[in-house]
C-alpha cells in the first residue's frame, strides 16, 4: 500500500493536522508526517518532494498558514498529487493561506481544502489511493455509510420531536 505524506509547515499547525492523522490512522493507511518549511528549510523540502515517489509515497498533504507556499513548492518538485490546507492564522483568519493555496500558476496543480480541512484533506487522498486499491475504497464506503447512518438517526430524533 502507498503512504500518504503529512507536511506542516510549523508545528504550529499540529491541532489541525492532528484531524488528518486521525482519519488516515481510522482507514489505515500508512503515513508520515513531517515539519518542513518552504521558506525556512526549502532544501528539505525539495529533497522531500524529488524522492516521495521513489519513497513509495501516493499523495502528499501540505498544510500551512500565511503566505502559505508550502503546497506549491512541493507540488514543483514532484508529479504526485498534492492536497493543500489553508491554516487559520491570527491576522487574516486564513483567507491569505487559501489563496496561496489555491491561486497555484497553470502546469502545477495544488488540490486545496477548506481552511483548517485537514479531515478532507485525508480523505481526498485516501480517495486517490483508492483507485488502484479496493481494500481502502471499502472503508472509505463504510464511513459514509456510517455518516449516514448518524444523520438519519438525527432525522428520527428531530422528526419524533417536533
Amino acid at each position: 500500500m502507498k503512504k500518504i505524506a503529512i507536511i506542516m509547515g510549523s508545528d504550529s499547525d499540529l491541532p489541525v493536522v492532528e484531524k488528518a492523522i486521525n482519519v488516515l490512522d481510522e482507514l489505515e493507511i500508512p503515513k508520515e508526517v513531517h515539519v518542513y518549511s518552504a521558506h525556512r528549510t526549502p532544501e528539505e523540502a525539495r529533497e522531500f518532494a524529488l524522492n516521495a515517489r521513489a519513497n513509495d509515497f501516493g499523495a502528499i498533504i501540505c498544510a500551512a498558514g500565511k503566505a502559505a507556499h508550502l503546497a506549491g513548492a512541493i507540488a514543483a518538485n514532484t508529479t504526485l498529487p498534492v492536497i493543500g490546507i489553508p491554516i487559520k492564522s491570527s491576522t487574516l483568519d486564513g483567507l491569505d493561506a487559501l489563496l496561496s493555496t489555491v491561486q497555484m500558476p497553470g502546469g502545477i496543480p495544488v488540490a486545496t481544502v477548506a481552511i483548517d480541512g485537514a479531515e478532507n484533506a485525508a480523505l481526498l487522498a485516501a480517495e486517490i489511493l483508492s483507485v488502484y486499491d479496493e481494500s481502502i475504497e471499502a472503508k472509505l464506503k463504510s464511513r459514509r455509510e456510517s455518516a449516514k447512518i448518524k444523520v438519519l438517526k438525527k432525522n428520527e430524533e428531530i422528526e419524533n420531536k417536533y
